[in-house]
Order: C-alpha cells, then sequence, then structure tokens
C-alpha cells in the first residue's frame, strides 16, 4: 500500500509512505544493493543504525548461488540474510541485457566517452543469453551450466525468495539498439509483463509492472500506458535513455505520463544525484544502484561539492574527515588521511569507512529531499 503524504505544487515531487509485511519505506527513497544477499563489506546491523529502511537484492545472482529452493527452505532473504526490515528483488531483466546487447555492445545502460568506438571493438562478443518469446536462456558465469528464465520462472524465483516487493520480468534494450528492435523488445516486455502477473501467486509480495522503450519517445509513452492500465501494486522504468545523459529528463517525462497518481514508481538502476533529483521532480518515488557501494569500494567518496578520490596524494597530510558535518562512522572516527593510506595499503577497512560514509550520504541526502517536499521547498 501506498500513501502520498505530500505534492509539491511546482512538480511531480510527492513524499510518501510504502507499506509492507516488514515495516515502512518513507519515500523519496534510495535502496542500496545487496546483489548476492548482502551489501558488500557492510553488516546489516551498520545498515540499520544509519536508517536504511530496505535493501534491493537481485533475482539472477541469487538463482545461481546459492539457489532460491536454498534460500525458500532456509527461512526466505529475511532469515537468511538476517535483515528484517523491507526487501525488494528485481526481476532478472536486466542481467539478461549485460549477458546479451550489453556484452555485444560492450556497454551498460549508460554509454562510455567515445560510445561508437567502443561497440565497434565489442561487436563480435560471445552473448551469453538468448532472448526467446518464451524467455531466456543464459549461460552461468559462474560455470558456463545452461539455464533458462521466464516470466513465470521468475515469479516463481521471487516468490521463493519472499521479498516483499519484486518486478516482472523484462527485457532492458541497449543505447545502441535501434528503433525496430526496441519496438520489438518493449512488445514482448508487455506480453511477460501480462505472465508475469498471472503467475503471481503471493498476495503479501507487492508487484511492480516496468516500463520499456529505451530512448523513444513515442515507444516510452505507449508502453507507459500499457502497463499503466494493468494491474500493478507499483511500477518500475528500466532500460536505457538513450546514447546521451541529457536525453534522460524528457524520455523519464514520458515514461511516468500514464502511470497512476496513487502508486509508487521507480527507477532502476539510476543511483547519480542528479539523475536522482530530476527523476523526483519528475514523480519518482524510489531509486537503486549499486554506485555508491562500488564507488566507496573503489576509493571514490560521494560529497556535497562532488566525488572526492580517496587515493590522491594530496590527502596524505588530511586531517579532515571525508566531509565536514557529516555524522557517519567514517567521519566521525577517521581522517582523509588516513582512509588514503588504507587504500594505499590495499586494507579492506578502506573500502568499509568509504562505503559506510557513501551510504550515509545518500541516505542523508533522501532524508533532506523528504523534508524539503513536505515543507513545500520542492
Amino acid at each position: 500500500m501506498f500513501k502520498i503524504l505530500k505534492k509539491s505544487k511546482k512538480s511531480r515531487a510527492r513524499a510518501g509512505v510504502i507499506s509492507t509485511p516488514h515495516g515502512l519505506i518513507h519515500t523519496p527513497a534510495f535502496f542500496p544493493v545487496g546483489t548476492k544477499a548482502t551489501v558488500k563489506g557492510v553488516t546489516p546491523k551498520q545498515l540499520d543504525e544509519m536508517g536504511i529502511e530496505v535493501v534491493l537484492c537481485n533475482t539472477y545472482h541469487l538463482f545461481l548461488r546459492p539457489g532460491d529452493e536454498v534460500v525458500k527452505k532456509m527461512g526466505g532473504l529475511h532469515k537468511f540474510m538476517n535483515w528484517q526490515k523491507p526487501i525488494v528483488t528485481d526481476s532478472g531483466g536486466f542481467q539478461v541485457f549485460s549477458l546479451g546487447l550489453g556484452m555485444e555492445h560492450g556497454v551498460s545502460k549508460i554509454p562510455g566517452k567515445n560510445p561508437e568506438e567502443k561497440i565497434k571493438r565489442n561487436k563480435d562478443a560471445k552473448k551469453f543469453a538468448k532472448i526467446t518469446e518464451d524467455g531466456v536462456y543464459f549461460q552461468s558465469f559462474l560455470d558456463g551450466s545452461k539455464h533458462f528464465i521466464g516470466p513465470e520462472e521468475s515469479m516463481k524465483i521471487q516468490e521463493n525468495l519472499g521479498a516483499d516487493i519484486i518486478f516482472t520480468f523484462d527485457e532492458c534494450t541497449s543505447p545502441y539498439s535501434d528503433y525496430e528492435y526496441t519496438k520489438k523488445a518493449m512488445e514482448r516486455t508487455h506480453r511477460w509483463a501480462v505472465r508475469s502477473l498471472n503467475a503471481h501467486k503471493r498476495k503479501d509480495q507487492m508487484l511492480m509492472g516496468i516500463v520499456q522503450g529505451g530512448e523513444f519517445k513515442d515507444l516510452r509513452l505507449a508502453s507507459s500506458e500499457f502497463i499503466g492500465k494493468m494491474d500493478f501494486d507499483g511500477f518500475g522504468v528500466g532500460g536505457a535513455f538513450g546514447k546521451f545523459k541529457k536525453n534522460v529528463k524528457n524520455i523519464l517525462d514520458c515514461a511516468v505520463e500514464y502511470l497512476p497518481e496513487n502508486k509508487p514508481k521507480h527507477l532502476l538502476g539510476i543511483g547519480s544525484v542528479e539523475d536522482i533529483v530530476e527523476a523526483i521532480k519528475r514523480g519518482i518515488d524510489t531509486f537503486d544502484c549499486v554506485t555508491p557501494t562500488r564507488l566507496g569500494r573503489n576509493g571514490t567518496a560521494l560529497t556535497k561539492k562532488g566525488n572526492l578520490n580517496m587515493r590522491s596524494g594530496k590527502l596524505a597530510l588530511d586531517k579532515k574527515p571525508i566531509e565536514a558535518g557529516c555524522e557517519c562512522y567514517a567521519c566521525s572516527n577517521f581522517t582523509r588521511g588516513y582512509i588514503r593510506h588504507l587504500f594505499q595499503s590495499e586494507e579492506m577497512l578502506a573500502g568499509i569507512l568509504t562505503t559506510l560514509h557513501n551510504i550515509y550520504f545518500m541516505e542523508k541526502l533522501m532524508v533532506g529531499i523528504r523534508k524539503d517536499i513536505l515543507n513545500g521547498k520542492i
């Protein structure tokens, strides 16, 4: 259930709360990603102490290891990972893309600085996924074993995992997919959405439909209208938004155009601060992305002034915390110089501390945005 607490008078931004069997999610909210039933380098207790209300786990990875049946026998994800607050699982659709067109095009959802050169270098790369009308046949990245996931299988796996919020099985296209292929993938996603809805049995799980359509405004509008008419508990906006970041705002406007206002909307896999702020103004309520934790592990801290390279030699004698005024564990106890030393020494604590800071940064960002909406400032 989703309740809107306050709407902005100047944009589609709103503050609300999602009720789940394992607690409330105050929105707008950012979901730290625990791909394999753990947020890398962070304990559930630390997440709880930072005020995190929800985490997102990955269906594809947990299906391969340890297996959704194993998780079910262990009492579901909440007991398995000892996280008693809400859990979200994606459908596995993004891995379909990353193993297929993503690998072929040598690109993620967002291209690099020289995309055309990159796609030429990787156009003959081996593809590990084959998409059919029934679903996707793919090879495990672990051992090369062959598997199949379709809408019905995705629903069964996610029901076994036991998350509070789950997503329909979809096909995510590449930023380089042309109009015709993107349209075919969108229409297939729509048919898979119908099958996912019919296969969904657990009423204690919220099922979210996904809008696709790539960078094409007419396809995003068509997908928004089709998915928006279906009886989902909420909606996700997925896929690539084009070759250039400047396209995101306009495409996102189209993607949410026909989605019911009284249901939550989630932007899949987008986590930069500027993108989150713009998306909230367009009515998006929740977000997930590996970026904050991945950056933290690799030596980049998020700050109000931009990203800070914790490996920089300029920090060697810096006695300041990562960010002045931050109350996270890292900033409350350690200096930039010390954390830089840890990275130089390849100590595990380096990535742990920076990850803790980045998660705390994102949580406080969302808390601040919620307050601004409630106070009429956004």
